[in-house]
């Protein structure tokens, strides 16, 4: 038997990923199956941003790039950075990295010890607890309850704080809950955090541009803790490049030389030619940008207006991302077939096995209570998936 390490064995997997593995293995099997676990646009990339990747190969970057990515790619980040958030940095404070999951997990690694406390807003993705304990530190929780559109208040986080407080992760737009936290609370947030200069923040803003409510608002905004904010982002959900894997932070210049330093023993820099493809990505041509945000929006609103017509599921406005995070607790002690739907990852499998809609339970994303559906494919798969759904709760007695 295999003695794994300790650090391994402490690891849970992707709840995410591993439902889109049950679902591509029914597929598989003839099973026509509707999956709306998967945090990925369905758009194909644009083909300017395509044209650059081709161009990219022609002209032979082919070779290792520097650890933190081209200059030019870092510089094409800043000019975003100024140009749409009004935040100014030098591309030394820039590191590319091979999606934003490792951009999180870099600065992670960087900034917690042995003991440290990480605040994490739940709900929350998947991946950050993971990473915290991989990180060796501890995961400190702080829930926030559909009723307060599962943002946290600033009494809540000044509560949390302790002095062995390092890092608040902040996810806005989020996943899972398409939640989006304003200017107003963003200050409020960055008010408790004025009192605390030993307390650093990831703000993940990954989901920036999939905004329904005007303009993006960042911590990073904040004079007074800007310099203990690193921004995540990357070209992933915007740009529909999620298999490009080019993520990036911004971070206080010592951060970024530290996530250097450690991304230069283990992986280097990302790939080429999908440098070369968010440069372009990142260029003047934002049409696409704006184009994918109103297909999604207008999917969001066909989707409330879906779960709406559900008995059963209780669900916010989200403002941001392309996920719903209904209330399903209502189904609990509920049975069909004999079996017993006990927590929202039964009920997930249920609405898999019987109604063939892959969704992820809210536990992977602690809130026990609830059930995320990406709403990131077609419109008729969107009204043909949320017909099943209702079909099959209906079954639950």
């Amino acid at each position: 038997m295999v003695l794994l390490s300790e650090r391994l064995r402490a690891l849970a997997p992707s709840a995410t990923l591993a439902m889109s593995q049950k679902s591509s293995e029914l597929k598989a099997q003839g099973i026509d199956v509707i999956n709306l676990s998967v945090g990925e646009p369905d758009f194909n990339t644009p083909q300017h941003i395509k044209d650059a990747a081709h161009k990219a190969i022609d002209d032979n970057f082919s070779f290792y790039s520097p650890v933190p990515g081209y200059l030019s790619l870092r510089k094409a980040i800043c000019g975003k950075l100024l140009r749409e958030n009004g935040l100014t940095y030098q591309p030394e404070q820039i590191v590319c990295s091979n999606g934003a999951k490792q951009s999180v997990c870099n600065v992670l690694m960087a900034l917690v010890s042995p003991g440290d406390e990480v605040i994490i807003p739940a709900p929350y993705w998947v991946s950050y607890p993971q990473m915290v304990v991989l990180a060796q530190g501890t995961p400190v929780y702080v829930s926030a309850s559909i009723e307060q559109d599962f943002k946290i208040t600033p009494e809540q986080l000044q509560q949390a704080i302790t002095p062995k407080t390092k890092l608040l992760i902040l996810c806005s737009p989020s996943n899972p809950t398409g939640s989006v936290y304003t200017y107003e609370e963003l200050r409020a947030i960055a008010a408790v955090l004025e009192k605390h200069p030993n307390v650093y923040v990831i703000a993940d803003e990954i989901y920036e541009h999939i905004n329904y409510m005007g303009a993006h608002a960042s911590l990073a905004q904040f004079p007074s803790i800007h310099d203990r904010v690193v921004i995540v982002n990357g070209v992933s959900k915007a740009y529909a490049m999620t298999g490009w894997r080019i993520g990036w932070i911004a971070a206080p210049l010592a951060i970024a030389k530290a996530c250097n330093t450690l991304q230069g023993q283990y992986t280097s820099g990302p790939s080429s030619i999908a440098q070369k493809a968010a440069e372009a990505a990142y260029g003047d041509n934002q049409s696409c940008v704006e184009e994918m945000r109103q297909a999604f929006l207008r999917r969001r609103n066909l989707v409330l207006q879906l779960v709406s017509e559900i008995p059963g599921l209780q669900i916010n406005n989200p403002q941001g991302a392309f996920y719903v995070f209904p209330r399903c607790s209502a189904f609990y002690g509920k049975s069909y077939n004999g079996k017993t739907i006990d927590n929202s990852n039964d009920l997930a499998m249920f609405l898999l096995e019987v109604g063939h809609v892959a969704c992820v339970g809210g536990d992977a994303f602690g809130a026990p209570d609830c059930i995320r559906m990406s709403y990131a494919t077609s419109d008729e798969n969107l009204v043909e998936a949320f017909a099943r759904i209702k079909q099959a709760l209906a079954l639950l007695k």
